[in-house]
This record gives C-alpha cells, structure tokens and sequence, in this order.
C-alpha cells in the first residue's frame, strides 16, 4: 500500500491513537507541556478537538502517556546494564545505557527533564533517577560490603553516583561532543577512579565497548500499558459523561422552551382575557353612557311636555279668564242697556223728555 493510498484509508482507533501520541510527544518535548495545546495536536493529526478528547480526554492524557513509555524505556536500558556481574562493567553500561536513550531519545528525554531537575528531587526524572538509583544501591551495597564500607551509605553514594550521570547526561543532550563511549569512560573514570586516581586517558573495558543495549519493544507494535488501559478507560468514561451532561443540557433546555413556550401561551390567554374584559368594559361603558343619554333625552322631553302643557294649561286659563271677562262685560253691558230702556220707558210713561233725560238720551 502507498502513501496515497493509506493517506485515503480511515485510521483504526490504535492508529489514530497512536498518532495522537506521536504528535504530542514531538510537540511536547518542543515547546513543554504548559505550551502545547489540543488545538495544536488536534490540528497537526488534521482531526478536530473532540477526537483528541475522545482518546485522552485531553492533553493531559497524551503526556501521561508519553512519560510512561519513555520511563519504560530508559528503565528497561538502565536495568539490562545492570544485569552485568562485574561492578565496573555495571558501572560503565548503565552510563552508556543513559547516554544511547539520550541519543536515540532525543525528544523524550527532553520531555523528561524540561519541567523538573535530576537534583530537585520531585517531578518525574527526579522520580525516575530515584528508581535507577534504588537498583545501584543494591549494587554500591555488596561492594562496600567486600571493601570494609559501611553498606549504609549506599544510597547515599546511589544519589550521588546516579544524579552525576544524570546531570552530565542533561548537558551532553545538547552538545553532543564528544561521543557516547569517550563520555561513558570518563564519567567511570570519575566515579570508580576518583579525583585523586583518574586516569588521563580513560577507555572503557572491553566488556563494554562497542555495547548497544536492546531497546524495549517499539511501544508502537506493543501491548498498552496498565497506564494507557487505564487512560483509555477515563477518556471513555470522561465521553460517556459529556454526552451524558450534553443529554441532561439538551433536555433541560428543551424543557426551557417548552416552559417558555407554555409561559407565551398563557401571556396570549392573559392578553385575549384583557381584551375582552376591555371590550365588555368599553361595551358596558357605552351602553351605560347610551341609557344615561336615553334616560336624559326622555326626562327633557317629558319636562318639555309638561312645560307645554303647563303653557297649554295657563293658555285655557287666560282664555277662559278672557271669555269670563268678554261675558262679565255683555252681561253689564246688556244690564245698562235694559236700565236705559227702562229709564226711556219711564219718561215716555210721564209725558215727555225732562231736559236732563234729553240731554242724558
């Protein structure tokens, strides 16, 4: 299969996996763990942040990894050189172990020792130079033991032995010069020699030279670690949570719109039922406002008949009061004309007009 052709396949979750922890290793041991983010992983592996999640469940995850098998691996180197019987040899192989997993491993001993110092005595070289230490100890015991040294100071002698080398290793990481098996030989020359009885051209023994320990398994093709397997399962259950927390969120915020779409509900119930109580009120206001104008127009049209016949009534009386007087004034009249016939007919019965009837006539 060609580049091409694998560049199209889907990766299987080991290989994307394994990818993932590639990328982070180089971007861990280049910029440290506090300057690399998932975004920068994600983007280098050309997936997007919840993948990286889905595997690690953060970057966090990755380094974790990226620490143990690099720990794994240096460890592994130290205690096959230490396997030796003679205590020189162990000596001169376990240097030439740390300074081929410097050599080889590059990157992952810069990871190892950026954010902590072999003499610190915390953080994760400083926990892991305390375990080669652990294994030189025993080794430092037996030979004070067969040279009258108190087996005591062993691990005294250990933490000095081992952070020398170490230090040293942290030093060589850059400059590289010279090579391995000439910085081997005097870092024993140092330490089996002394300052007193070093040796002006210090080689290593023939036990040693030329030596290339056997790297671990390529932590590529073998099985995960108890850390991976356990990584593995936290980044399972970190995802069963957030789908979990995106259900429960999703819900509660369907349940929101719901309750919001009830609340709008009830407000157009709310705004209709007032109004209809406006329109009633209106209606009531109006019909009242009509009856009162009905009621006032029947009550001026009744005064208004009663006026009229008031008028009418006062009319008959004048009228009547007018007949009364036009007859009151016939009847005198109609009296004083009888009294005149009376007094015409009283003179004519006595013989003629005196002058003061005549005058009256």
């Amino acid at each position: 299969m060609n580049d091409s052709s694998r560049s199209r396949r889907r990766m299987t979750g080991a290989e994307r996996r394994e990818q993932l922890i590639q990328i982070g290793r180089a971007l861990f041991a280049e910029k440290g763990f506090d300057g690399t983010s998932v975004e920068e992983i994600a983007a280098s592996a050309k997936v997007s942040k919840p993948v990286v999640y889905e595997h690690f469940g953060g970057k966090e995850g990755i380094y974790a990894v990226v620490i143990d098998r690099e720990m794994q691996r240096l460890l592994t180197l130290v205690t096959q050189a230490l396997s030796a019987s003679h205590a020189l040899v162990k000596l001169e192989r376990a240097a030439l172990a740390l300074l081929q997993y410097i050599e080889e491993s590059s990157e992952g001993f810069r990871i190892l020792v950026r954010d902590s110092h072999a003499a610190s005595g915390t953080g994760t070289f400083a926990s892991l130079i305390s375990d080669i230490a652990s294994q030189v100890e025993d080794v430092l015991a037996d030979e004070f033991k067969e040279r009258g040294y108190d087996p005591n100071l062993a691990p005294m002698y250990a933490q000095m032995l081992v952070g020398m080398t170490a230090l040293t290793g942290q030093w060589w990481l850059d400059v590289r010069k010279p090579r391995r098996e000439e910085v081997a030989a005097h870092l024993v020359n140092l330490s089996w020699n002394g300052l007193t009885g070093l040796d002006p051209n210090p080689q290593l023994t023939a036990a040693t030279r030329g030596l290339v320990l056997a790297p671990p398994a390529d932590a590529r093709t073998a099985r995960p670690t108890e850390r991976e397997l356990k990584e593995s399962e936290k980044a399972r259950e970190r995802e069963l949570k957030e789908q979990e927390k995106a259900q429960r969120e999703q819900e509660k915020l369907q349940r929101d719109q719901e309750k919001l779409q009830r609340d709008q509900e009830k407000a157009r119930e709310r705004e209709l039922k007032e109004q209809e109580k406006t329109r009633e009120r209106e209606l009531k206001e109006q019909q009242k406002k009509l009856q009162r104008e009905q009621e006032k127009a029947q009550r001026d049209q009744e005064k208004a008949r009663e006026r009229e016949l008031k008028e009418q009534e006062k009319t008959r009386e004048r009228e009547l009061k007018e007949q009364e007087k036009v007859q009151r004034d016939q009847e005198r009249l109609q009296r004083d004309q009888e009294k005149a016939r009376e007094r015409q007919a009283r003179r004519a019965a006595k013989g003629g007009p005196q002058q003061g009837d005549a005058d009256s006539a």
